[in-house]
């Protein structure tokens, strides 16, 4: 990328940040469950395991991509 670490390591960040967004975003849209209503009103662990398992995937997936 460019000559500077610092400045790459901000670039690969925000890249590594906005694509785990997305990811997480499409991924939330295609369960067949609302995962922030049955996490905060119906307060289901077994959902909210399940999401931040996708989500740590997904930032190892992503960060081994970046490296």
């Amino acid at each position: 990328m460019t000559g500077f670490p610092l400045l790459n390591g901000l670039i690969f960040a925000v890249l590594g940040l906005a694509l785990f967004a997305t990811a997480f975003a499409i991924i939330a849209k295609a369960a067949p469950v609302d995962f922030w209503k049955e996490i905060v009103q119906e307060r289901n662990v077994a959902v909210a395991i399940l999401a931040g398992a996708v989500a740590l995937g997904m930032a190892w997936i992503i960060a081994a991509t970046l490296h």
